[in-house]
């Protein structure tokens, strides 16, 4: 398998699908703007494909995590979504708003496959060793993703024209299609076709993120993290003007930040077992509360530090996220388990961009010293999560298994497998 399919493969196909997408949403803006000449239609073309995404999610992993093949289920939903793109281009100006809205809602639905759908496929094509350097190099992906895709969808949009910049993010997702239809077949030689329900399964995905107390509390300190970034995302352009004279100045502090996350990323895939996964969520909340703290000052020097800061506390944030949801996530769940804490990440982000508006309209200030205190909330919720109880003491399996999970290098963030049954190693993996 790994001669057939490796790592590189995988990062470029998630790396164009990522850019893509990140260059499709500065895309619809432009040329929502550009084509009906209302700010309001641009932004209800955005929020239709943001919010139908987070409702995807969680559908989209149960189909993948059901899927012998789940590389050609994720090429169709790649395809899928750069089709209604495609389209949306298209109707724009042709069809009533409210359809293109629609259209735009039905590319949404298949948008978690660019992000957690792609990252649950990656145990397959890594070995178990590897694993915490591929975290790593996933990261980067997305921080590269976010430094291109708007800096593309703007220089297209300037060289050709706003709704050939919808169309070029439509064809780099297309790019993805080999890498995504090459991935590995799900390595489950005992595997029986699966008697549940959709809906059954779904309630098993989301029962296990509630009982398991490392995937709750990475869960929700990533939710309520990303609220905090929602709203220092709709705070740059004003903290653009105030800081250095002009709203456009707020893109470049975003790309600064992207370009630090990428640069931390690859410092910690050089050295992925350093860290324990754990430790670096929790602090990172802690670091994205200090640069935003300094962005509050709205004095250019710290606003630039800030935006270095908060890289390096964001990009490392998301490859400890990505190690604790491997460790701690059975096989059969995994797609799910990445698709709805995408969906859920993608909800904590438009709830603290919309109430990021208000705030800063009464006050730049005031509403980043409130996203500073959103992370710091994020960093609480993590420490202070509560022990789930359990029903019964553990075996004596689930205790030496235990045991020696505590005696691994930090870096793994891998479970250990005893070589016994799939039911006794599914007992083991749950204990933790």
């Amino acid at each position: 398998m790994q001669k057939r399919y490796g790592l590189w493969t995988y990062a470029a196909g998630a790396a164009a699908a990522r850019t893509g997408d990140e260059m499709s949403g500065p895309a619809l803006l432009l040329a929502g703007l550009a084509v009906t000449g209302s700010a309001a239609s641009a932004a209800s073309l955005l929020a239709g494909i943001t919010i139908a995404a987070a409702v995807g999610g969680p559908l989209l992993g149960v189909l993948l995590d059901r899927s012998a093949r789940p590389g050609r289920l994720l090429a169709a939903a790649l395809a899928g979504y750069a089709a209604a793109l495609a389209v949306v281009a298209l109707c724009l100006g042709t069809l009533p708003i409210a359809l293109t809205v629609l259209i735009a809602a039905g590319a949404g639905l298949l948008g978690p496959a660019l992000g957690g759908g792609w990252t649950s496929q990656l145990p397959r094509v890594v070995a178990a060793d590897g694993l915490p350097r591929a975290n790593a190099l996933d990261a980067m992906t997305f921080d590269a993703a976010g430094l291109l895709g708007p800096a593309l969808a703007g220089a297209v949009a300037h060289a050709a024209g706003a709704r050939p910049s919808v169309v070029a993010s439509a064809v780099l997702i297309c790019l993805a299609l080999p890498a995504a239809l090459a991935l590995p077949a799900a390595r489950r030689p005992d595997r029986a076709p699966s008697t549940t329900t959709m809906a059954a399964d779904l309630a098993a995905g989301f029962r296990v993120i509630a009982r398991s107390r490392p995937l709750a509390r990475a869960t929700a300190t990533s939710v309520i993290s990303c609220a905090g970034a929602g709203m220092l995302v709709a705070c740059a352009p004003l903290l653009g003007e105030r800081a250095f004279g002009g709203a456009g100045q707020g893109a470049f502090l975003l790309s600064a930040l992207a370009l630090s996350a990428l640069a931390a990323n690859a410092l910690l895939a050089r050295r992925p077992d350093r860290l324990r996964a754990d430790t670096v969520l929790v602090a990172s909340t802690v670091v994205l509360a200090v640069a935003l703290t300094l962005a509050a000052t709205c004095r250019p020097a710290f606003v630039v530090a800030a935006a270095v800061l908060a890289g390096i506390g964001e990009g490392p944030q998301l490859t400890a996220l990505f190690a604790i949801r491997h460790r701690e996530t059975l096989e059969r769940l995994r797609g799910q388990i990445f698709t709805t804490g995408a969906s859920l990440k993608l909800t904590g982000f438009a709830v603290g961009a919309a109430l990021a508006g208000p705030l800063a309209t009464w006050s730049l200030t005031g509403a980043l010293l409130a996203a500073a205190g959103v992370h710091l909330l994020a960093g609480a919720a993590f420490t202070g999560w509560p022990r789930a109880a359990r029903a019964s003491r553990p075996s004596v399996t689930s205790r030496s298994a235990a045991g020696r999970a505590r005696s691994l290098p930090s870096g793994t963030d891998r479970a250990p497998q005893p070589p016994t049954t799939r039911s006794r190693r599914q007992a083991d993996e749950s204990s933790h």
